[in-house]
C-alpha cells in the first residue's frame, strides 16, 4: 500500500501547484491512495466550499483540515455533505462534518484520521488527542490495519510525544500546521511511521506561503494585517509512505516538486 500526503496546501499557489504537479506525481508513483491537508487552502486560512470540490476534481481522495477548517462559512453549511472533507476528531461530537472516515483504495480500506493538538491554538479548543486516539485506532484497526493521522498542532513537543504514544496504534502520523517541512521523517519501533511536519504547498519563498512583507509589518507594529498569498518558488511539498500488508510504515520519504509560476492573468482563476 502507498500512500501519497500532499502538505499543506496554502493559497492560490498550492491549489495551483497541485494542479500543475499531482498529475506526474500520480504517474510516477502510482499511489493507492491520496491525502491533502487543505487547512489553508482558501485564502491562506481555511477552506472554502468551491475549492473543496476543485481539489477533490483533481484527484485528491480525502481532504483533511485543522484549527481553521470552520473559517469558511459556506464550507460549514454543507460540511455533511462533504464526506470527503474532514475536520479534527477531537472536537465536540456536535460539530459539523465527521473527523475519520474509510477511503477505498484498490480493493482495500485505508482509514484516514484528523486530530489537533491543545498546544498553541487561541481560537479553537480541542479534547485530548491523545485520549481520542486510543479509542479511534482500536474502533478503525478492528476494520483494517492501514490507518493515516494528521495532526494538526503547533508545538513540536506535542507532536514527537504523541508519536510515541501512537506507535504500533496506527500505520503513520503525519504533523501538519508548522507549514515548513522538518527533516525527521522516522519509522517508530513498533511500525508506525512519523514527520514532525510535511510542510506545505504553495509559496517556498515565503512566510508559512504568505507575503513577507505583511508578516514583517505585523511583528513591526504589533497590528494584524490580512494575509496576502506569495507567488515566490511555488512548490508541492509532501510525504510518501509504503504500508506493508500489516498496516506498519515501511518507507517513509519527503517529497518537493517545483512548478513554473504562472501568467499573471492566470492567477486569480484558481
Amino acid at each position: 500500500m502507498k500512500i501519497l500526503y500532499i502538505s499543506e496546501i496554502v493559497g492560490k499557489p498550492g491549489i495551483w501547484c497541485v494542479k500543475n504537479a499531482l498529475p506526474s506525481i500520480k504517474a510516477a508513483e502510482k499511489p493507492d491512495l491520496v491525502i491533502a491537508n487543505a487547512d489553508g487552502a482558501t485564502g491562506c486560512f481555511g477552506l472554502g466550499r468551491q475549492h473543496a470540490g476543485y481539489l477533490r476534481k483533481m484527484g485528491i481522495d480525502v481532504l483533511v483540515g485543522g484549527d481553521s477548517i470552520f473559517y469558511k462559512k459556506d464550507l460549514v453549511e454543507g460540511f455533511d455533505s462533504l464526506p470527503y472533507v474532514l475536520r479534527p476528531a477531537n472536537l465536540p461530537p456536535e460539530s459539523p462534518g465527521r473527523g475519520w472516515k474509510f477511503a477505498t483504495a484498490g480493493k482495500e480500506k485505508v482509514a484516514v484520521v484528523s486530530l489537533l493538538g491543545r498546544v498553541g491554538f487561541g481560537r479553537i479548543h480541542a479534547d485530548n488527542p491523545f485520549t481520542a486516539l486510543s479509542s479511534i485506532a482500536e474502533r478503525l484497526r478492528a476494520e483494517t490495519p492501514y490507518v493515516i493521522v494528521d495532526f494538526h498542532a503547533g508545538a513540536t513537543a506535542e507532536k514527537q510525544a504523541f508519536f510515541f504514544h501512537a506507535d504500533g496504534k496506527v500505520s503513520a502520523v503525519i504533523g501538519s500546521h508548522g507549514r515548513v517541512p522538518t527533516a525527521d521523517e522516522a519509522i517508530f519501533p513498533k511500525g508506525t511511521g512519523v514527520i514532525t511536519d510535511a510542510g506545505r504547498t504553495g509559496s517556498v519563498d515565503s512566510v508559512g506561503g504568505m507575503d513577507a512583507g505583511g508578516k514583517i509589518r505585523e511583528f513591526l507594529t504589533r497590528v494584524p494585517e490580512w494575509s496576502r498569498e506569495s507567488w515566490g518558488k511555488p512548490a508541492l511539498e509532501g510525504v510518501i509512505i509504503d504500508l506493508d500488508r500489516g498496516g506498519k510504515t515501511v518507507g517513509i520519504r519527503r517529497i518537493k516538486q517545483e512548478c513554473a509560476e504562472p501568467p499573471q492573468n492566470d492567477r486569480e482563476k484558481e
